[in-house]
């Protein structure tokens, strides 16, 4: 059997962990056997972040901005275990939010709908699709631990010198302080992308944020997309029956509840994460998830919406059977393998994307899948495999 050529590369960054367990076995089984693979190769592991003060990372970012289409792992953001597990020079930042903040893109993430999986939600009917901020916020913050009394100060010093102060704290003992911001480029980018995406797939928009707290941060939020969507949008969503609706967050969760689903729900950074991982969950597993960046000069990242599943890396070095699920996985490759193909014109490359993401799902619906689903599935018979098994079986599937 002939191989499918590529002519440009896609950017494949490395991650840790049992996803990268799954990373190697997707390729070996369901990628290289039918693809002439090209990919430009970045290990984003801890270790390797480690070793280069986490210059891969900028590194893998930039590489994508020149190709165009990447292709990533799971991977770690460290904290406190992780500094002395992996002994680290530093506690790196999440090398999604670096990479977010240097292509300046919007997040889409949708969940994965396949037969004998039913939302935990008896009411969402179709996808939730969640749209969420990729830049700034508490992805790219600064703190403090601050050990004993004293006046934390939030300053602004303008180009010209002049300085702008409030008072953050008084602390009359130790406390911490973190400062956050956005910009309102990167804001009226999300904005826009997440009116353009609504219009391209003809579903309403919802957005929420806490301006009644946060007067001045979240309310820009608010403003932002009230004027992008008046200037910009409000004509085409009369003319397609579309909806663009504001609420405050908790209202909108309230809502989203009681909700047919449907629809695009715009987050900011932190809630867009949060309720990322709810939504998919509640449609059957955090790895039944698409998730695409898409930055505002058409460069596309594709990448599994969850962890690097910790507990079963854990068990799979004790030499344990894993019964990982590795469809989000798969379906960043598909996405990835897909796109490129759209944009260097390869049909052979698209349907081959098409036909694994069909035998995959096409697999699931015939009762063989990983633990994870077999514990919730309304198909009555069921066969749980452990994690390359079930590759295996959606090899056979695509073979067939």
């Amino acid at each position: 059997m002939n191989k499918i050529e590529m002519k440009t590369p896609l950017v494949e960054m490395d991650g840790d962990e049992m996803t990268r367990i799954l990373w190697q076995m997707i390729k070996e089984e369901l990628i290289l056997p039918f693809v002439d693979l090209k990919t430009e190769y970045y290990d984003l592991g801890l270790e390797h972040r480690n070793e280069t003060n986490d210059q891969v990372t900028v590194d893998s970012a930039e590489a994508t901005k020149k190709y165009g289409v990447a292709v990533k792992c799971a991977t770690i953001t460290p904290n406190a275990a992780r500094m002395d597990e992996y002994k680290l020079k530093e506690m790196w930042k999440s090398p999604n939010g670096t990479i977010r903040s240097i292509l300046d893109g919007t997040v889409f993430r949708a969940p994965i709908v396949v037969k004998g999986i039913e939302p935990c939600v008896r009411n969402w009917e179709k996808p939730i699709t969640i749209a969420r901020h990729a830049y700034g916020d508490v992805y790219k913050n600064v703190e403090m631990k601050i050990e004993g009394a004293g006046k934390a100060e939030l300053v602004f010093t303008d180009k010209d010198g002049k300085e702008s102060r409030e008072t953050i704290h008084d602390f009359k003992d130790a406390g911490i302080i973190q400062g956050i911001h956005n910009t309102k480029a990167s804001i009226t980018s999300f904005a826009r992308a997440c009116f353009q995406y609504a219009v391209s797939t003809k579903q309403d928009l919802w957005f929420g944020s806490k301006d009644t707290i946060s007067k001045k941060y979240d309310h820009t939020f608010k403003d932002i997309f009230q004027e992008v969507y008046e200037a910009e949008f409000k004509e085409k969503f009369e003319a397609l029956g579309l909806e663009y609706f504001y609420s405050l967050i908790d209202d909108i969760v309230a809502r989203i509840m009681k909700a047919k689903g449907g629809f695009i729900w715009a987050c900011k950074n932190y809630d867009g994460d949060v309720m990322s991982d709810m939504v998919s969950s509640a449609f059957g597993s955090l790895a039944m998830m698409t998730s695409v960046l898409v930055s505002p000069d058409g460069i596309y990242e594709y990448e599994a919406a969850h962890g690097t599943v910790q507990r079963h890396y854990y068990k799979y070095l004790k030499g344990e059977e894993t019964s990982t699920n590795p469809v989000a996985t798969i379906f960043a490759w598909t996405g990835a393998l897909r796109k490129r193909g759209e944009l260097d014109g390869i049909s052979d490359l698209c349907d081959f994307a098409d036909r694994l993401g069909k035998a995959t799902l096409d697999t699931i619906e015939s009762g063989v899948m990983t633990k994870d689903l077999a514990l919730i599935t309304s198909l009555k018979e069921v066969t749980a495999l452990n994690s390359r098994d079930f590759i295996g079986a959606i090899r056979k599937q695509l073979e067939a």
